[in-house]
């Protein structure tokens, strides 16, 4: 077989690279893989865009799920404190744990307002203490929390305080004089506690005695 002499191959190349069918495959094929890549960009830079968007929405999923989880065990570790604490210790408690008891009155749910309560009615053992409570604004929270309960179970719990602070006569005098008399008597039976018309006769009776020694 001929070899053909360097030159000649030299043209031929040079011809073929020129040929325009060549120019137009080699073309159309850089071209193609032109658009695979732009196409492979722009669907890995989509892909990102989605995948960022689904951590997104599972992060806040994550976060209001942790929110509620923690909520309700704030709320258990607030009733575990109480439980634990109270019925020991909180007699004796200083003005730091007393005026977070009264900070719980101010807050909307009303689990942590009855918490609240409940932890002024053991505190107020003695006259000092339950003037203590009138002092630092707990009597007033709880005729607030009185007047705005939307159920007879908070209901209970405010009127339970009321009553262990209205055995002190300075104590019984301040809450008379904050309105406690008109607050207590809207209060209506429920049927659910019982508790609530024996503490609302026991209240407005008080009231009544000191009206007399006036």
């Amino acid at each position: 077989m001929r070899r053909l002499p360097l030159t000649a191959l030299r043209s031929l190349a040079r011809r073929v690279s020129s040929d325009p069918v060549v120019v137009l495959h080699r073309d159309r094929r850089i071209v193609s893989g032109g658009r695979c890549d732009v196409r492979n960009g722009f669907l890995r830079q989509f892909s990102s865009i989605n995948e960022r968007g689904r951590n997104s929405l599972d992060d806040i999923s994550l976060e209001e799920e942790a929110e509620k989880k923690a909520g309700w065990l704030l709320k258990l570790i607030f009733v575990g404190t109480a439980g634990l604490v109270g019925y020991e210790f909180f007699p004796y408690m200083g003005e730091n744990l007393l005026q977070q008891s009264i900070s719980l009155l101010h807050v909307k749910d009303p689990l942590f307002k009855r918490m609240g309560a409940s932890r002024l009615a053991r505190f107020a053992v003695d006259d000092e203490r339950r003037m203590k409570v009138v002092e630092m604004g707990g009597a007033q929270e709880l005729l607030n929390m009185l007047e705005g309960a939307k159920d007879d179970k908070t209901r209970k719990q405010a009127l339970k305080a009321l009553i262990a602070l209205s055995h002190s006569d300075e104590a019984a005098e301040f809450l008379h004089q904050a309105g406690a008399t008109a607050i207590v008597s809207s209060i209506s039976n429920s049927s659910e506690y019982a508790e609530v018309e024996e503490y609302r006769s026991s209240l407005l009776q008080r009231f009544k005695e000191l009206t007399h020694e006036v």
